[in-house]
């Protein structure tokens, strides 16, 4: 019997053995995909952060402000976004198949529905200003909200026109263009901040507007920088060179709006869950809002691990659908999404360990004036960052399963899913835990947690029978 029982122990340690060896074999080639997208987007998020660093170091109030601006902002740009996505799968498919024609006709079309979205999301925010009234929000933060939303609204033009280059490049898997965009956009936008925030040399002094106007800035850098790129490398002269709107076809234009339209609202499902979050925060008070904004920032930053990983799904899985290798697929899928629980394991326990610690760097510890209101910041973010880090599994499952989901161009019912996980589920939850109970700011974060969670479990499920439909049928 216990000969028995130890042979089979053996032959499942090493059946496990092989399966892992399998999915480990990948990690080589996702790292060298996925690190200047990871990079690039980090870098984005830098920017963010570290405007709510240089802006928390005026006040809290500012800070709050600066959030609460930034949360119109975050809604539109992951429309944007999210609708850019649907470029990635269709040319990793074409490249997959060597079609240059239809690749051409992908980017020429994509751009021009970029540009479009752009214009349109800048003209959104900037008609719904009057919105801010109408939040429960503090009077004081609204006050400082409102220009500084003008002027990052219309650094939404260049950031969507940006995304039609970059999704484009990602999907020829030259990942590393976007990388070095978001290193030169870095350092545009710290420079400025500086020069507009403090008013050094002949630069004007102008408080948390700096911070606006460094990032429409950048992002106008970005974009001219990302053109100039692409258009100078050989292999993408033939997609980019003479660029005629007689190209647009609706075949292609509806195509993409089938897929970026479904795209587009799953972003912006999630990013509208944290945006609420924010917005439900302001209603609790000051002090909760920027201890929102501190965990908020911290938790975009390693969501962008997670968000590179899932375009490097997006790209493989796509390039093997365009190969019809369907094995293949899955097991690229799967070695991805275990990287992903990899890394997040490493992040979940850095939350953890420095709960206490992270919010200090985002407010002026010397400033007697306001110590106990950042005392009670530093406070109630420290048990923020505790829940985020419980979340940080379920967050990376759900994107990373996302982003294969799209490489397969399975777009309608993901987008059923994410609405149901956040919007019927998680926000509830965080109303009820935030606003009826005592548990405040932790409370609403616990129906992030809740949201997350079920997007993950339901979105991998779908995955996992899509993918071994593909194979049975092949």
């Amino acid at each position: 019997m216990r000969s028995a029982l130890s042979d089979n122990f053996l032959y499942l340690h090493k059946f496990s053995e092989m399966n892992l060896a399998v999915y480990f074999k990948e990690f080589n080639y996702n790292i060298r995909l996925a690190y200047p997208i990871i990079l690039a987007m980090l870098g984005h998020t830098i920017v963010g952060v570290i405007d709510n660093i240089m802006v928390g170091k005026i006040g809290a109030t500012e800070l709050a402000a600066a959030s609460l601006a930034n949360s119109f902002v975050f809604i539109a740009i992951s429309l944007g976004v999210g609708f850019s996505t649907a470029l990635t799968p269709l040319v990793a498919h074409s490249d997959a198949e060597n079609d240059t024609k239809t690749g051409r006709t992908i980017f020429i079309n994509g751009l021009f529905l970029c540009t479009i979205v752009g214009i349109s999301l800048f003209a959104i925010i900037y008609f719904s200003k009057p919105l801010l009234n109408h939040m429960g929000q503090p009077e004081e933060v609204i006050v400082l909200a409102r220009p500084f939303l003008d002027i990052v609204a219309v650094s939404l033009i260049p950031a969507i026109i940006y995304q039609a280059y970059k999704q484009f490049a990602d999907g020829k898997s030259r990942t590393k263009n976007s990388m070095y965009a978001t290193i030169i956009t870095n350092i545009t936008n710290v420079v400025f901040n500086y020069l507009l925030i403090y008013g050094v040399w002949i630069f004007p002094e102008m408080g948390m507007l700096g911070a606006a106007y460094g990032t429409l800035i950048s992002r106008v850098v970005m974009i001219i920088y990302m053109h100039f790129a692409l258009s100078g490398q050989d292999l993408f002269k033939p997609f980019l060179s003479n660029i005629s709107w007689a190209e647009l076809k609706k075949e292609m234009l509806n195509k993409i709006v089938k897929l970026g339209i479904p795209s587009g609202l799953m972003s912006f499902f999630e990013v509208a869950l944290f945006v609420g979050a924010v917005w439900l925060s302001g209603m609790i008070g000051t002090v909760a809002q920027a201890a929102n904004q501190i965990a908020l920032s911290m938790s975009s930053m390693t969501f962008m691990f997670a968000s590179g990983l899932s375009v490097a799904a997006m790209i493989r899985v796509g390039n093997q659908r365009g190969l019809k290798d369907y094995q293949k697929l899955k097991i690229v899928a799967r070695s991805i999404l275990l990287m992903a629980v990899l890394i997040y394991t490493v992040f979940a326990l850095g939350f953890i360990l420095f709960h206490n610690y992270i919010p200090m760097l985002f407010l002026n510890n010397a400033d007697q004036l306001n110590a106990v209101m950042n005392e009670e910041v530093i406070k109630i973010a420290g048990q923020l960052l505790l829940v985020a880090a419980i979340f940080q599994i379920s967050d990376c499952i759900q994107v990373v399963t996302l982003g294969a989901l799209r490489g397969i161009q399975d777009v309608n019912v993901p987008m059923i899913i994410t609405f149901v996980s956040y919007w019927v589920i998680g926000f509830p939850i965080s109303i009820y835990l935030g606003l009826y109970t005592d548990a405040g700011a932790k409370g609403i974060w616990i129906g992030l947690l809740a949201g997350l969670t079920t997007a993950a479990i339901f979105l991998y499920l779908r995955f996992h029978i899509l993918s071994n439909r593909l194979i049975k049928n092949n």
